[in-house]
């Protein structure tokens, strides 16, 4: 089946011709791609909904005529029929995730998620980023118990975006223990490489272990620890990326002295293993 040609059909052209698809959300491309050198796209429409995450690089990427410059973890979302163009920065690599997807004849409150947003916020640092990377997974794989997995993961990457935008709108309004969530969050990507212990960061914002965790998860969506795991899978997705390091390497440079402790983790926080991440690059 050629994907990238359903993906430019319009939704009922699709309907019958996805294979083990009996209910919406009908997802007709989720692809990792890696730009080669000049890449670009202009004002091209789509006739169904597209998500594009940014991997790695930068690129700019306006839809209907509104600019966005997105770099490393940024989600942006258009709708059937949108004008955009993706014009990745010619001395960055461009590595992006692509979803498309429709809802066939069945009504989906996009307003109401989204209202007119395109750009849906940076999660770089955010269990979406790894939602993404296991839906292009499952995606490459036959049968119907993987395209259900696919679709439930398509609808927790909307809900999950949809309820943060919520919230950063909320917390804006309570912005008070921000400073001390900036400094452990800082303090996480400058030390993730050695073990963290939550003693420091209680000693480091002045507050009690309970403070912390409650603060720090209403502001990021989860605690400190997790929060640590989730930015060393990223990094090592980027040395992954970038570097010829060996999975041992890769694991000792982000903290792991075991690279099997660290191949469970990968596994367990992504679905599948650091291995497999690489070879979902698509280079066309």
């Amino acid at each position: 089946m050629d994907h990238y040609k359903l993906s430019g059909l319009g939704p009922n052209e699709t309907i019958g011709v996805l294979p083990d698809y009996y209910f919406p959300p009908y997802i007709t491309l989720a692809h990792m791609f890696s730009a080669p050198s000049h890449w670009a796209i202009r004002n091209r429409e789509m006739k169904q909904y597209v998500l594009q995450y940014v991997v790695d690089g930068i690129a700019d990427y306006p839809i209907e005529g509104t600019p966005y410059t997105t770099t490393r973890g940024d989600l942006l979302f258009h709708r059937p029929m949108e004008r955009h163009s993706i014009l990745p920065h010619p001395s960055e690599p461009y590595v992006c995730i692509s979803i498309v997807f429709h809802f066939g004849l069945s009504p989906f409150p996009i307003p109401e998620l989204y209202e007119s947003k395109h750009y849906l916020g940076n999660y770089s640092d955010h269990p979406i980023n790894n939602m993404l990377s296991d839906l292009v997974t499952s995606y490459r794989q036959p049968g119907i118990i993987h395209q259900m997995r696919c679709q439930s993961l398509l609808m927790r990457i909307l809900a999950e975006a949809s309820q943060r935008n919520k919230e950063n709108a909320q917390a804006k309004n309570d912005a008070s223990n921000k400073p001390q969530v900036v400094l452990v969050k800082n303090y996480l990507h400058e030390h993730y490489a050695r073990d963290v212990q939550l003693k420091e960061l209680e000693v480091l914002s002045g507050w009690s272990k309970n403070y912390l965790l409650l603060v720090f998860r209403k502001y990021m969506g989860m605690s400190p620890m997790q929060y640590l795991t989730w930015l060393r899978i990223n990094k090592a997705k980027e040395l992954a990326i970038h570097s010829n390091l060996t999975i041992s390497e890769i694991a000792e440079s982000v903290g792991y002295s075991d690279v099997h402790t660290f191949g469970r983790m990968f596994k367990k926080k992504t679905g599948h293993s650091l291995s497999q991440f690489c070879a979902n690059l698509i280079y066309s």
